[in-house]
């Protein structure tokens, strides 16, 4: 597994996601995992919602749905940018600058001080490049979209002072689901056509993406992302 990158979109066939017995139980329950992050949310009753919850619904119906937990429609979202979370606390991972021991709430609160007065790039839209059976994989509409949800990353990582070792390698992605079970190497093809066809049907019926202006928000699991500063 890639696990230099932080994505639930990385889809290396028939393996776990590393996130088993930390972010997620083998029951496919979520676990408290608190943390902070900026997210674009999906705007709630929007086309694009109303899709990913039959996207949802078709990959629960795949015969293998039993080997991937699920998240909430609540929580869906695309990742700007990575903030802290309580399990990873190692100094590259953590904004320079903050004790690495800090709780999770003094640590939000230090990283809205230096977001205040921050001048926020241009606005940006994004559109589906895959369904995999993890979510979406998004890339900007167009290039200058593309270009601007860079700048987003680099602005936060320079406002933060946090960059994580794959920050120029990070892939927008909105997550549905996590690996918690291996798969047969036989049930891959049928999968693969089933994630082509989903594909096609995800593109077709949202070309752009609805998303919500990008917040600075605080989690408790990977089920919820309330917002405490729209950027």
């Amino acid at each position: 597994m890639r696990q230099d990158i932080e994505s639930a979109l990385v889809w290396d066939e028939g393996q776990v996601s590393p996130h088993l017995g930390v972010r997620f139980n083998q029951a496919g329950q979520f676990l408290p995992e608190h943390g902070n992050t900026v997210v674009a949310q999906v705007v709630p009753g929007s086309p694009t919602e109303a899709a990913l919850i039959l996207l949802r619904a078709a990959l629960l119906d795949l015969p293998d749905a039993g080997h991937f937990a699920f998240t909430e429609v609540a929580s869906y979202h695309m990742t700007v940018f990575e903030g802290v979370i309580e399990s990873r606390r190692a100094a590259e991972f953590w904004p320079e600058g903050l004790p690495t021991d800090l709780s999770i709430d003094e640590a939000t609160a230090a990283m809205m001080d230096r977001l205040a007065g921050w001048q926020v790039p241009p606005a940006f839209e994004m559109r589906i490049t895959a369904v995999t059976p993890f979510g979406l994989r998004l890339t900007g509409a167009t290039p200058a979209d593309e270009a601007a949800a860079r700048a987003w990353r680099d602005g936060l990582s320079w406002t933060l002072r946090l960059r994580r070792p794959q920050h120029d390698r990070y892939e927008f992605h909105t997550t549905l689901a996590y690996a918690k079970a291996p798969l047969e190497a036989a049930a891959l093809p049928a999968l693969r056509r089933a994630m082509a066809d989903l594909t096609a049907q995800m593109q077709a019926s949202v070309p752009v993406l609805h998303l919500a202006r990008p917040a600075f928000c605080r989690f408790a699991d990977m089920n919820a992302f309330p917002a405490v500063l729209v950027l």
